[in-house]
């Protein structure tokens, strides 16, 4: 009964999770309180402070169990966004950050672990795929909702969609209360050298090691609308005399951009079907080259539309490769291993940015001309990959079950 009540509040615990209402307004508030460099540097805190807490809070949860290390991260992303809500400076706003990196790293490949597990001791560890794809598309409901939300509350005050994020983390730490008590593993008593060599055997694989290819790859390029959007939504603006609209632009694509992402995961089923994992996987990492290469060869205000799409080939495919890499890798390791896997991808995307900022051009707004520069060279990136990975998938298995 324990085991059935968590797979079915998994999903809300999921969505909870995304409702992050200060997603599409933190930058604009930091910038008026502090400066747009200060917030540049701060959004570099939370993504190192993620970074470095990835594989030692996966290790941990390997170790002390899924749900203990759930409660960390939701107590961890609450207080704070009370800090960041309370506070009113770098050191506020820095600290609670840090905090919210640490709450994401607690929460990063143990979520779906804990689905994986408890799925399998129900003896439904075939259902990973639907429950995979049902907690997908809760997600993109919480993001979506709370990207319209946010926006409204902080027309009232900047502050206030920080202390409804952290009314959300109560939340999410409620449910993960109610979720099945698990130990440290089904092998939690394996010895450090066991566990190390379990790890070291996963890592050797030649279809884990493709797969790990495929998340960095596509996680690198899912994320350029990301951090280039803003930017480029205002260079396409300018062409039509509306730059000055860009953040309501910002906020109403990203709105739409999660909504249009929860339907697409209706898709996901037929489309996986008919094409197969390996067919699957390489077009989810061809649409995500496709997206760059359009964005990099115009910048006309209804190329803005195509932002939409930026999730949407995440919505077809990554529950698919989740559900292909769990059972390969044993309960001991699990949550390590994938906290590893995105280790890596972050590595991989914050080096390129590094290279990118080092080619931009120097000045307060970065022009089309050195964006599209940019999206060129990730596109071709991109490319090299796919055909890399194309060429290495021919004998995989990769659409045999494990």
């Amino acid at each position: 009964m324990a085991v059935s009540r968590t797979i079915g509040l998994y999903r809300w615990y999921k969505f909870s999770q995304n409702l992050l209402f200060w997603q599409a307004v933190w930058f604009l508030y930091f910038q008026d309180v502090l400066s747009g460099a200060e917030a540049v540097a701060l959004y570099a805190l939370l993504e190192l402070s993620i970074t470095l807490l990835e594989v030692p809070s996966g290790y941990l949860s390997d170790r002390i169990g899924r749900r203990r290390t759930l409660v960390a991260s939701a107590l961890c992303g609450g207080l704070g966004c009370v800090l960041i809500y309370a506070g009113s400076g770098a050191l506020a706003f820095g600290a609670g950050l840090v905090l919210i990196g640490a709450g994401g790293a607690f929460a990063s490949g143990t979520d779906t672990a804990l689905l994986y597990e408890a799925l399998s001791r129900a003896g439904r560890g075939d259902d990973i795929e639907t429950q995979e794809l049902i907690a997908w598309r809760y997600s993109f409901a919480g993001l979506a909702v709370s990207a319209v939300a946010g926006g409204i509350m902080a027309q009232a005050d900047p502050a206030l969609p920080f202390a409804a994020t952290a009314l959300a983390f109560a939340a999410q730490l409620a449910l993960v209360l109610c979720l099945d008590q698990d130990g440290p593993g089904t092998d939690g008593a394996l010895g450090e050298g066991a566990r190390l060599r379990a790890l070291g055997a996963a890592l050797r694989q030649p279809v884990l090691l493709w797969l790990m290819a495929l998340v960095v790859g596509t996680y690198a390029l899912g994320h350029i609308p990301f951090v280039f959007g803003q930017p480029y939504i205002a260079s396409a603006l300018s062409g039509i005399g509306l730059a000055g609209e860009a953040p309501i632009v910002s906020g109403i694509v990203t709105a739409a951009m999660m909504a249009l992402s929860v339907l697409a995961t209706w898709a996901a089923g037929p489309v996986r079907a008919r094409l197969g994992l390996r067919r699957l996987f390489l077009a989810y990492l061809g649409a995500h080259v496709a997206l760059t290469l359009v964005l990099a060869l115009t910048n006309a205000a209804g190329a803005i539309l195509f932002l939409l799409l930026r999730k949407v080939p995440d919505s077809l495919a990554r529950a698919f490769v989740t559900a292909r890499i769990h059972p390969l890798i044993p309960d001991s390791t699990r949550a390590t291993y994938l906290s590893l896997v995105s280790l890596v991808a972050r590595l991989a995307f914050s080096g390129s940015l590094f290279i990118a900022a080092f080619w931009a051009e120097r000045g307060a707004a970065l022009s089309y001309a050195a964006l599209q520069g940019v999206l060129l060279a990730y596109a071709a990136a991109g490319g090299v990959l796919w055909v890399l990975l194309w060429a290495g998938s021919r004998r995989l298995g990769l659409d045999q079950a494990p």
